[in-house]
């Protein structure tokens, strides 16, 4: 592959990311959760479905402790979240989904799909399907973050 070709591949994922993750910000508002911002559904990813520390979601997100102890402050604020004793580390807290935290997480796979469904328009099923076929291999379990 020539520089020229993998700058093209480049810019078209990371367009394809950037517009995927605005479509589903638009959906998750459109939905009735106001105020929601796309660092919340990153987030909301690490910690379906099992939760996870402050720490974890941290290294997760790619900010400081700090940071993300506010982000999970603002999030148990607003209700998505709350924090509860760690079953296998009595100095840590879980943080898992509320009920809230849950049905903003399955607007964003309906918004999703909505996102998905018009990629389908242009490549086809079979198409979607190798798309991502080929980028589970790629990037088979990396963590989801945003670009800071």
């Amino acid at each position: 592959m020539q520089n020229s070709d993998a700058m093209a591949l480049t810019a078209g994922l990371l367009a394809a990311a950037g517009g995927l993750t605005q479509r589903i910000h638009e959906g998750v508002v459109a939905r009735g959760f106001e105020g929601v911002r796309p660092a919340h559904g990153f987030a909301f990813a690490r910690l379906a479905p099992d939760g996870a520390t402050v720490t974890d979601l941290a290294v997760h997100l790619g900010m400081t402790k700090q940071a993300a102890s506010q982000l999970v402050e603002e999030l148990d604020r607003r209700g998505f979240v709350e924090r509860r004793p760690h079953p296998a580390d009595a100095r840590a807290r879980l943080v898992v989904l509320t009920e809230a935290g849950w049905a903003c997480t399955r607007a964003a796979e309906e918004a999703a799909a909505e996102a998905v469904g018009a990629w389908v328009d242009v490549l086809g099923e079979d198409g979607v399907r190798a798309l991502a076929d080929g980028l589970l291999r790629v990037a088979p379990g990396g963590p989801i973050r945003p670009v800071w």
